[in-house]
């Protein structure tokens, strides 16, 4: 699932002007509408957009590596057709071995970063039923990332507040 869907939103990948969600936190876009537990609704007017856009962010740094940090984003397109689910990883990451997640005990699967920008390496899948349900109904989320083929490192991020804030998505 995570996997075939991961590679499926890489070919297709879809260009809206929500890709300014891409921003580590003390560079990150929008301001802070709501707090959901561990999440934010940040949202702004980009230039040229119709309307303000909003995404559900968190952002959280590997304790024993304050150099690799993710920030995970959720949105819905502009045209409010597909939810994505975004994660940009540090520069720097094994980018063949692409991005892994595990919510609680279960392995979901892994997929591949779509491009690296300045601020790191960006991996994304379309947020279908069965993930977004798994994501609602989870504490943990992790997230692993390889700096070598051998070295799989997994960086936990909360899912306290998850549903609600998805629910507040406009």
């Amino acid at each position: 699932m995570f996997l075939t869907v991961g590679r499926a939103a890489a070919i297709a990948f879809v260009m809206t002007a929500a890709t300014l969600w891409t921003a580590a936190p003390a560079a990150a876009q929008g301001r802070v509408v709501e707090t959901h537990g561990d999440w934010e609704l940040r949202c702004d007017t980009p230039p040229g957009a119709q309307g303000e856009q909003c995404a559900l962010t968190q952002y959280v740094q590997d304790e024993a590596r304050p150099n690799i940090g993710l920030n995970v984003i959720v949105l819905k397109t502009a045209d409010q057709e597909s939810r994505l689910l975004r994660v940009l990883a540090p520069l720097g990451v094994l980018l063949p071995a692409g991005l892994g997640l595990r919510i609680d005990d279960e392995d979901i699967g892994a997929t591949g970063f779509v491009r690296c920008v300045p601020e790191g390496c960006l991996a994304e899948v379309i947020l279908d039923n069965e993930l977004l349900a798994k994501l609602r109904a989870g504490g943990t989320a992790t997230f692993i990332v390889f700096q070598t083929p051998e070295e799989g490192i997994g960086i936990p991020i909360s899912l306290i507040g998850f549903s609600a804030g998805y629910n507040a998505l406009p």
